[in-house]
């Protein structure tokens, strides 16, 4: 039976490593190692795919790993991330998308601000013309 300690340790280590997988860089260097060859490793990451519920994705700091998470259950894309380009490749397509989410939320925050402030109202008129 495992200790709450070690539940806890199980949990940040996994919750670590699930966020690992958002890095192409490392996943290249895995694949370079054979890790995404190897059976117990693949079933690991399958059993991994727990972390894709709402109660433990809440915890997650780089939600693009549950993506890459999804990928590596299929053996084309493992075999493929042998190979340096496809993950620069990946690498690369994760700024773009960054950089538009952080432009298109930058927008659409400036939208919602305009849209909440109370319409202005004309100023009261001044001197004398308000006592007439």
């Amino acid at each position: 039976m495992e200790t709450e300690e070690q539940a806890r340790n199980r949990f940040q280590s996994e919750l670590e490593f699930v966020q690992c997988l958002a890095n192409p860089n490392y996943l290249n260097f895995l694949a370079q190692r054979g890790y995404l060859r190897d059976r117990p490793f693949i079933n690991y990451l399958k059993y991994l795919l727990y972390w894709k519920e709402p109660e433990y994705a809440k915890f997650l700091k780089y939600p693009h790993c549950l993506h890459m998470l999804e990928l590596l259950q299929y053996e084309h894309f493992r075999k493929e991330l042998v190979n340096a380009q496809c993950a620069k490749f990946i690498d690369e397509q994760q700024l773009l998308h960054w950089q538009h989410y952080s432009r298109k939320r930058t927008r659409l925050q400036q939208t919602l601000a305009e849209q909440q402030q109370p319409p202005q109202q004309p100023p009261p008129p001044h001197g004398n013309a308000a006592t007439k």
